[in-house]
C-alpha cells in the first residue's frame, strides 16, 4: 500500500519592525498590547535581492523557451459559470473559488510524459503546460526542487505493514508547500499587471507571498494571528511584506484584506479568494504521480486548514487521467484536523457539504487552525468520491 503525506508545518497591531530588543505596540483598536519579539536577520538572501537569472537552475534550457497556453476559461466550482482567461479575478458571482480549465486533449497531442521526464531540473515549474502563466518573463523562480518521498519503514511496521511515504515539503523556498500556491498566484498577478497582494496567515504562506513578491518586484502585506510564532513574522517582514498583527483568528485577518481592497486597493490573495494558489498546490498532486511511476497512492493523508492542496491534487489527478497519463483509480483522500479546530471533519461526519464556523477555534498547530473554508464543498466533495474520511 502507498500512503504519502505532505508536510504542513478586530484590532491590528503593526506594521513590525524588528529590532534588537523586546517593543510592545498599542493596537489600532482597543487598548491591549502584544510584545514583538526581534529576532536576527538569517543569512539567507532575502528573494528581493535575487536577481533575475541569478537562481541555480542546471540543465533548464527548456525553461527560456516560450510555451503555448492551453488555458481556455475559468470556471465558478459551484454553478460552472464560465469566466473569461487573462482577465482578473476573484470569487465568482456566487462567492465561490474558481477553477482554471485547460483544453486536455490539445494538451495532450503537444507534452508526453518522456518529453517531461527530460525536464531534470526546476521544481514544480517543469508542469509548464499544465500551468495559467503563459509568458516565461513571469515565472519566478527561487530554486524549487521536486520534493522528495521519504519512506517511513518502521513507523509502517510498527502500524502493521505496508508502506509509508512522507512527502517532504520543507524542500521548498521558504520551507514549506506553501511556496507552490503563492509561487503561482504571485506569477498571475505579475502576469496580469497587479502591484500590491495581501492575505491573511498562520505564518507559513506570507512568508511564501512576501518572498515570490519581491521576487516579481510587487508590494505586499500580510495580516496576523497575534499569537503567531515569532520566527514566521519576522521571515515575513525580512522578505519585505509590510506585518500586522491582528486581535483575532485568521477569519478575522481575512475580514481585514476584504475591506481593505477598496479602501486601500490591494488584490486579495486569501486561501482559494483568487484562482491560482490551486493550481500551484495541484503540482503535489502531479509530483506525487510521476514520482510512483505514474501512478497514485491508496491514500492520502493531508492536514487541512482551507483544503487547497488537498483540491488542488484531486484536481491533478482528474487533469492526468484526461491526458491518458494514469488510470481512472484515486487515492482515498483524508482530511485530518485538529481535535480543536475541525469544521471540515465535523461537516463530514453529518453527512453536510458545507462547514459552518467553528467557534473558540485552538490548537498548538497553528497552520490548520482555520475556522472556516470558503472551498469546504470542494474539500468535503473530494473526501466522499474517494471513498475517504475527515
Amino acid at each position: 500500500m502507498w500512503t504519502a503525506v505532505p508536510l504542513t508545518a478586530p484590532a491590528v497591531q503593526g506594521p513590525c519592525r524588528t529590532s534588537g530588543a523586546v517593543r510592545e505596540r498599542r493596537l489600532r483598536r482597543g487598548a491591549a498590547r502584544v510584545p514583538v519579539t526581534a529576532m536576527a536577520p538569517r543569512a539567507a538572501t532575502p528573494a528581493s535581492e535575487v536577481a533575475a537569472g541569478s537562481v541555480s537552475e542546471g540543465s533548464m534550457d527548456w525553461a527560456q523557451r516560450e510555451y503555448p497556453t492551453f488555458v481556455t476559461h475559468l470556471e465558478c466550482s459551484m454553478t460552472g459559470e464560465r469566466y473569461e482567461a487573462g482577465q482578473v479575478h476573484g470569487l465568482s458571482a456566487a462567492g465561490r473559488p474558481l477553477l482554471v480549465r485547460y483544453d486536455l486533449p490539445a494538451m495532450a497531442q503537444n507534452l508526453s510524459r518522456d518529453e517531461l521526464a527530460a525536464r531534470t531540473d526546476g521544481g514544480f515549474w517543469r508542469y509548464r503546460e499544465l500551468l495559467p502563466v503563459t509568458r516565461t518573463c513571469n515565472i519566478l523562480p527561487l530554486g524549487e526542487v521536486t520534493t522528495p518521498l521519504v519512506p517511513l519503514d518502521r513507523l509502517a511496521a510498527a502500524l502493521g505493514g505496508g508502506r509509508l511515504l512522507v512527502k517532504d515539503e520543507g524542500r521548498l523556498p521558504t520551507g514549506s508547500f506553501k511556496a507552490r500556491g503563492l509561487a503561482l498566484a504571485v506569477a498571475m498577478a505579475k502576469e496580469l499587471g497587479l502591484q500590491h497582494l495581501a492575505m491573511p496567515t498562520n505564518g507559513n504562506a506570507g512568508a511564501a507571498m512576501a518572498a515570490y513578491a519581491a521576487r516579481a518586484g510587487l508590494r505586499s502585506t500580510v495580516f496576523c494571528p497575534a499569537d503567531t510564532p515569532e520566527v514566521n513574522v519576522s521571515e515575513i517582514e525580512l522578505q519585505g511584506a509590510t506585518v500586522y498583527r491582528v486581535n483575532g483568528l485568521i477569519n478575522d485577518c481575512g475580514k481585514i484584506v476584504g475591506e481593505g481592497k477598496e479602501t486601500v486597493g490591494w488584490f486579495d490573495c486569501s486561501t482559494l479568494k483568487e484562482p491560482y494558489r490551486i493550481e500551484g498546490k495541484k503540482t503535489m498532486g502531479l509530483e506525487l504521480a510521476e514520482q510512483l511511476g505514474w501512478r497514485v497512492p491508496d491514500v492520502i493523508l493531508y492536514p487541512c486548514g482551507g483544503g487547497t492542496g488537498l483540491i488542488g491534487m484531486w484536481k491533478a489527478f482528474a487533469e492526468l487521467e484526461a491526458l491518458g497519463w494514469i488510470g481512472s483509480k484515486r487515492p482515498r483522500m483524508v482530511a485530518v484536523q485538529a481535535s480543536g479546530c475541525a469544521p471540515i471533519v465535523r461537516a463530514w461526519e453529518r453527512g453536510d457539504e458545507h462547514a459552518p464556523l467553528w467557534e473558540d477555534a485552538h490548537t498548538i498547530a497553528a497552520g490548520i487552525r482555520v475556522p472556516v473554508a470558503v472551498g469546504d464543498f470542494l474539500i468535503i466533495r473530494a473526501i466522499n468520491e474517494s471513498g475517504g474520511v475527515g
